[in-house]
């Protein structure tokens, strides 16, 4: 008798569509087990200390930066964007695992809480201690940067981690793990596990102790409805509508210069991207001549070709017609490129000017090399406009004197001001979003905190007359309690 297939799927270049490998559809129960497994190697990894796990985790970013041509051509492979783009992805990727590594003892160190007036007998303090288990779905636009987010910060915190790595991206998920394992002390520390989205629902109801989710906000909401149903919690780090704001002083050369890489980099494939722009109408014409001028310079390709590569997700290419479309035809005007730039698996860039807010191209994630230039009157506009959307994830702003007023009006997790994607690359900020772009942060402290919990811990030093935690308090034990609430107004801690 044959022996019975085991499921499987092929990942696919996205430039030709050729199958480049084959990896397994893992089960629930195979899931579980990994998961199991992990849990069994906390107690060693944890036992290791923050020097062990630093030593472990420094090694393996000097694993990676040595080896980042290989990681890069599969990066590039997988993904289609340009090795370029791939290179600097994976060094973002190690810096941030050398500063969670470096950093973890410090973030995580016992703090100590004044008791106040009524408990002046005790010492008070808060310990932080790792969940355990940290299960990790990864998305496909970057697929090295992005979960090391939540890897290396999970793992130098002390925890385990059980890696789901998207379909469209398997290969660098499973190379994380095998060039992890060549500098582990001992295995199941990370692990990696394949499949399409029956696996990553397994993970989420397989008992790991938090889960770390990066992908589109519907599908963040129905991974959240899933962990909830065994009190899991979650990291949601989801999709953007990311406004950029250009004042009347801004350096004009330089913002369009960055606000056209940061909307067509990566095919427009960024989360971070920016795909509406709030210009100063005194300026307004001089952008979009310059944005033009930018636009004509660059193409989408293959690698070694393009500027940019294709649409990794084949589906994404209808989602960039309908919103061209859309803006259209709600009387957005087309002054670079039009439908006819979407030949796919490619999108050549697009820039419209004067789209109506209610379109659904300004409202809705387009996740192409797509920009919209929207005209304001003033600055008051630019941030009641950026604000007006459900996301609320990143900004950019560009102004020589308002640049921080602007910033610190804007209902987002992450602002740039005068640069663009800046935040993302700097290893000692949180990097995340509100609104329906997520919950909780990755990245510097708030990053490791997040997958630690707080253990309070008070301990008697002496004892006081007073008795009032207990049966045996006595009237005059009240009293005095009142008399001192009422001298202090309340401020017995």
């Amino acid at each position: 008798m044959a022996a019975k297939r085991k499921p499987s799927f092929n990942s696919h270049n996205p430039v030709t569509g050729e199958d480049i490998g084959t990896y397994a559809i893992m089960s629930k129960e195979q899931v579980n087990d990994a998961v199991d497994h992990a849990r069994t190697a906390t107690t060693a990894w944890q036992a290791l200390g923050f020097t062990g796990r630093k030593k472990v985790l420094l090694a393996w970013s000097a694993l990676i930066i040595d080896r980042v041509e290989h990681i890069a051509e599969l990066i590039s492979l997988e993904t289609g964007k340009p090795l370029s783009d791939a290179r600097l992805e994976a060094s973002i990727a190690v810096n941030h695992i050398g500063w969670a590594a470096r950093n973890a003892e410090d973030v995580m160190r016992t703090s100590y809480r004044r008791p106040g007036l009524l408990m002046a007998n005790m010492s008070a303090s808060v310990e932080r201690a790792p969940l355990g288990v940290v299960g990790i779905i990864g998305p496909w636009n970057y697929p090295i940067f992005t979960p090391m987010g939540s890897i290396a910060y999970a793992l130098a915190a002390g925890n385990t981690v059980v890696f789901k790595p998207s379909e469209y991206t398997p290969g660098v998920g499973v190379w994380l793990e095998e060039s992890f394992s060549e500098v582990a002390p001992f295995a199941d520390i990370l692990t990696t596990i394949t499949g399409l989205g029956e696996t990553g629902s397994a993970l989420c109801a397989s008992g790991i102790d938090k889960l770390s989710f990066t992908g589109s906000t519907r599908t963040a909401k129905l991974v959240a409805a899933q962990c909830a149903a065994t009190m899991t919690p979650v990291v949601l780090e989801c999709g953007g509508k990311d406004p950029v704001i250009v004042a009347a002083d801004a350096d004009i050369k330089r913002a369009a210069d960055a606000t056209m890489w940061s909307a067509m980099a990566n095919a427009g494939q960024s989360c971070i991207g920016a795909e509406r722009v709030y210009v100063d109408e005194k300026v307004a014409d001089e952008f979009i001549v310059r944005a033009v001028e930018l636009a004509a310079t660059i193409h989408a390709g293959a690698p070694g070709d393009g500027n940019y590569g294709p649409a990794t997700m084949p589906a994404q290419i209808k989602v960039i017609q309908s919103h061209i479309k859309a803006a259209i035809a709600d009387g957005g005007t087309c002054v670079y490129g039009g439908p006819k730039s979407v030949q796919a698996p490619f999108v050549q860039p697009v820039v419209l000017v004067d789209v109506p807010e209610d379109s659904t191209a300004v409202r809705e994630e387009t996740f192409g090399p797509i920009i919209i230039i929207n005209r304001v009157a003033n600055m008051r506009e630019a941030v009641d406009l950026s604000n007006a959307s459900k996301y609320g994830l990143g900004a950019n702003v560009w102004s020589k004197r308002q640049g921080k007023r602007i910033a610190s009006q804007l209902t987002c997790g992450m602002v740039a001001i005068n640069s663009t994607f800046a935040f993302a690359a700097i290893a000692s900020v949180p990097f995340g979003g509100v609104k329906d772009s997520g919950s909780g942060r990755v990245h510097g402290p708030e990053g490791l905190l997040e997958y630690t919990f707080a253990r309070t811990v008070v301990r008697t030093r002496f004892y006081l007359p007073l008795q009032f935690l207990s049966f045996k308090r006595r009237p005059q034990d009240d009293t005095i309690v009142i008399k001192l609430t009422k001298l202090l107004k309340g401020r017995l801690g």
